[in-house]
């Protein structure tokens, strides 16, 4: 309703993956860098956690459309399956030609493959997005992937992304050999305070908006104790924010709109006081 009215090309505060939105915070831009490293030197298993709404899902589909074409990869957004289902999903993202479906010929496939990227000049990544759903059974076909290996490298990267209940879930005695296959774990903190203005600024830049719409200093100060800093709950909250100026026909985003706009989505608003 307010996409021609604030002169937008599309909606800047979507909360789906879209990777063209990904805004480099410091965090981010740390994940994103472990990220890349551990595929570019082969480090075999990277593990990436956040919690809910911190954009891990962004981040992988940033990496896909950043990594150089020498790297294959595939992206498994719901591992939900057996295991067994889960070596088909990898499979078929990465385009590997199969006839028989036993577990053995389906890994034999996966290997001949890998064998043949690494004669090519080529690497692989897996990006499995939340693994805190997994299975220690589904955990540990995984870590028996990650064996495919020469005497000097891995053959495949396999990143493992979840909800911080996957790091505890990587802390059982009964999937120690797969952590002790973990050489690079990352946790994804939300943004910084100071980051806010710059992050809904770029999401407005990127959307094209009328550089007349402003978030005031008093709404990003309201967005920050509403969201903690979580990008998934700032999108919500601008968006309807937005909504709410368009209502009031005005281009500037103030903290009385923020707070209505908390209220109606449910977002208790605490206020903090301030100096003057």
């Amino acid at each position: 309703m307010y996409k021609d009215f604030y002169k937008l090309k599309e909606l800047p505060f979507n909360t789906t993956s879209d990777p063209d939105f990904f805004f480099p915070s410091s965090r981010h831009q740390e994940a994103f860098s472990h990220l890349v490293y551990g595929i570019s030197s082969r480090r075999g298993i990277v593990v990436i956690t956040g919690e809910i709404g911190t954009g891990k899902t962004t981040l992988c589909r940033t990496l896909l459309n950043r990594l150089d074409k020498s790297v294959k990869t595939a992206l498994i957004l719901n591992p939900n399956f057996s295991d067994l289902q889960l070596l088909q999903m990898i499979i078929n993202d990465l385009g590997i030609s199969y006839v028989k479906k036993t577990k053995l010929d389906l890994v034999g496939a996966i290997s001949l493959f890998l064998i043949d990227e690494t004669v090519k000049g080529n690497n692989v990544a897996v990006i499995i997005d939340e693994c805190q759903s997994l299975n220690v059974r589904q955990l540990e076909q995984i870590r028996l992937l990650s064996n495919l290996e020469t005497e000097k490298e891995k053959l495949l990267q396999i990143i493992l992304v979840g909800q911080p209940e996957l790091g505890e879930k990587l802390k059982s005695p009964a999937l120690r050999q797969l952590t002790q296959r973990v050489s690079v774990h990352y946790h994804i903190l939300p943004l910084q305070k100071e980051e806010i203005q710059q992050y809904i600024n770029h999401r407005l830049k990127v959307a094209g908006a009328d550089p007349k719409l402003q978030f005031t200093p008093q709404a990003i100060e309201a967005i920050y104790d509403i969201s903690k800093g979580t990008p998934r709950v700032i999108n919500i909250i601008c968006d309807r924010a937005l909504l709410a100026g368009f209502a009031r026909g005005t281009f500037a985003i103030d903290h009385s709109l923020v707070q209505e706009s908390a209220k109606e989505t449910q977002f208790a608003y605490e206020h903090h006081s301030r100096r003057p």
